[in-house]
């Protein structure tokens, strides 16, 4: 190879290796540049959060007067007792189930058991359950110094998964759950594609963490799915004078 030629190989050599190092510099750079990671659209909907009461977008579905959003499970009017900003059970009559239809939401109901517990014991001191899709149990139940089976305690899903702690508090005393249900879903065909999972805090402390829920609530047997749509919120009716208040959900 004669000088010319060699020269301008090593040129050429020089200007690629040069080309390459600039090119890792303007990656370099652009790694440490920060808006390279800064997302600015779609822009969050913003939600006010007054306190002590429910986001601006939630569906208000008790305010301590208005039951309108409520029927039994039979149709019909509301057979509980509304008073002094409760909807009380009356014992004999039947649950009670929301007008509208849901699938994933966020949800949030206060409740409370009898005060007076003499001579109720087990699963007949403050029975009642809050049932996601008019399937699915989260059980209310006074389980403040009250043993019973854990699946089937405060913050259980009935007889599928007992709560990770006991967050009861004494009988007579308001309590809240704060719960995130995802609904199952179903192919056309009827198959399961994802089961429902839910999380839930009893009086602000995690007692169920993104629960895989094995089907319905049953009370004998195992648990299954039966392909369903949206269906309505469902509060039982269980020979107990359990009371709620201030309940809403927002739809996800």
């Amino acid at each position: 190879m004669d000088n010319t030629r060699m020269i301008r190989t090593v040129l050429a050599t020089v200007g690629l290796l040069a080309t390459a190092s600039a090119s890792a510099q303007d990656s370099a750079d652009a790694a440490r540049d920060p808006k390279k990671t800064e997302v600015w659209t779609p822009v969050p909907a913003v939600v006010a959060t007054p306190p002590g009461k429910a986001p601006s977008d939630a569906i208000v579905l008790f305010d301590g007067k208005d039951v309108s959003a409520w029927e039994s499970e039979q149709g019909g009017r509301v057979p509980w007792k509304v008073a002094g900003g409760v909807m009380t059970v009356v014992p004999g009559s039947k649950g009670i189930r929301t007008r509208q239809r849901f699938c994933d939401v966020q949800l949030h109901v206060e409740w409370r058991t009898p005060a007076e517990t003499k001579g109720f014991d087990g699963q007949n001191r403050g029975n009642s359950g809050i049932f996601l899709q008019e399937r699915y149990e989260l059980q209310v139940l006074d389980s403040y110094n009250n043993p019973t089976y854990a699946n089937g305690q405060a913050g259980s899903i009935y007889k599928q998964a007992m709560p990770r702690v006991n967050a009861s508090r004494a009988p007579g005393q308001w309590q809240a759950y704060d719960i995130l249900w995802k609904a199952p879903r179903f192919s056309a065909g009827g198959g399961l594609i994802s089961p429902a999972r839910i999380t839930v805090l009893h009086n602000g402390v995690l007692v169920q963490d993104d629960t895989v829920l094995a089907g319905k609530t049953e009370y004998i047997g195992a648990p299954s799915y039966s392909p369903h749509a949206c269906a309505p919120l469902y509060l039982q009716e269980h020979d107990s004078r359990v009371s709620y208040r201030n309940i809403w959900v927002r739809e996800l």
